[in-house]
């Protein structure tokens, strides 16, 4: 891992800033007014689906070559939590495109790339990542899931739970066992699997506390046959990649922590400046000014942890792998923090629905869980730290 001294940061080009000016009026105009509506139906948005198809922040990460707009690791982010601070189902949108459509990019074929990629770029489909199984959360290599060669064809029988978006997604990277006697962590292939694939099946949506606009639903493949064009990478290459896409996109999920926290914070001080008691606002009281300094002290020192691990994820720098895992873990362990405080601070007003930071307290949660629990966030960090 790098030194302090020797590893650059990041730069928020003009380029930058004009996104992040641009994603968050189509936020505030497009995706705010149907959050709490998304979460109190549990319902798709389909209303900031389209608009961030209509903007190009759909899967701004897809390269220019299949017809994306090409977006560094930053822009992004920076995507990722102006959406969050609206909505937190909606971020999940351009969140789970790169993670689902990332082991094609890094490792598919040039065919299998413009055949993925391309509708992808276009807005005609999103996609989703099949990694997690019922036993195997943590333990990735673990998996049961199986893929048997059968002549050119492949035939894959198993389930993934968990999985973000499922029943929307028309296309899912989904990761299987090819060889039960192989070397563990070394017998695993990636596969594209599409939604019409005869054989392909959803459970029911998952009734959840929080995120409730993004459908979670396992995936069910009774001898779902592929052809030996889905195979994402080399056979028996596909946990290294599964591992490789992680470490880019949970910077992502340390985005999303600090657009939510954000937009809590934004919602509090709105709160505090207006509530009056014992005859002033509370916004005077000493003790709500250091609750507002420590949030958002705590934000910024969470943003600039996100902004140089995105930094590092565009760079391929080789910490690359601290640095995400450090980012989301930090993020959104802040973010549950903030919430929570923003709950506290608005009183039994923020305890409503009439507000909407309970819903990002609710929505803040899953974001020390998925794309890898921060406690395994911290093993990963400190195995780094132990090859140093």
């Amino acid at each position: 891992m790098s030194s302090a001294a020797d590893f650059p940061l990041f730069t928020l080009t003009e380029d930058h800033l004009a996104i992040r000016e641009a994603v968050r009026a189509v936020a505030e105009d497009k995706i705010a007014p149907y959050a709490a509506a998304v979460d109190e139906e549990a319902r798709y948005p389909q209303e900031a689906h389209d608009a961030l198809v209509a903007s190009d922040f759909f899967a701004p990460h897809v390269p220019e070559a299949y017809g994306g707009v090409g977006a560094d690791a930053l822009a992004v982010c920076l995507v990722i939590e102006e959406v969050a601070r609206a909505c937190a189902s909606s971020s999940l949108i351009p969140a789970v495109n790169k993670l689902g459509s990332l082991p094609v990019q890094l490792a598919g074929s040039e065919d299998v790339k413009q055949r993925y990629l391309t509708p992808l770029a276009e807005g005609r489909t999103t996609f989703s990542y099949g990694l997690s199984e019922r036993e195997a959360g943590s333990d990735t290599a673990s998996m049961r899931t199986k893929a048997v060669r059968d002549g050119d064809d492949w035939v894959l029988t198993g389930q993934k739970s968990w999985i973000t978006n499922a029943g929307v997604s028309e296309y899912y990277t989904v990761l299987a066992v090819t060889d039960p006697d192989g070397r563990r962590g070394a017998n695993v292939t990636a596969f594209v699997v599409e939604k019409s694939d005869e054989g392909f099946t959803f459970g029911e949506k998952e009734r959840k506390l929080g995120i409730k606009g993004s459908p979670t639903r396992e995936l069910h493949f009774d001898k779902v046959r592929l052809p030996g064009d889905r195979v994402v990478g080399e056979v028996g290459d596909g946990l290294r990649i599964a591992l490789r896409t992680l470490d880019h996109t949970r910077i992502t999920i340390g985005a999303q922590a600090v657009g939510i926290a954000q937009g809590a914070l934004d919602h509090a001080l709105a709160y505090v400046k207006e509530r009056q008691q014992f005859g002033k606002h509370i916004s005077e009281f000493q003790g709500v000014q250091f609750m507002l300094a420590d949030m958002a002290m705590q934000l910024e020192a969470a943003r600039q942890m996100v902004y140089v691990a995105a930094a590092k994820s565009e760079r391929e720098d080789p910490d690359l792998t601290f640095f995400g895992a450090a980012a989301k873990a930090y993020a959104s362990d802040v973010a549950m923090s903030i919430t929570t405080d923003a709950v506290q601070l608005m009183g039994g007003a923020g305890y409503t629905r009439d507000f909407p930071v309970e819903r990002m307290m609710r929505d803040a949660k899953i974001t020390q869980i998925y794309e890898g629990t921060n406690q395994v966030q911290r093993v990963v960090m400190a195995r780094q730290l132990l090859k140093r």
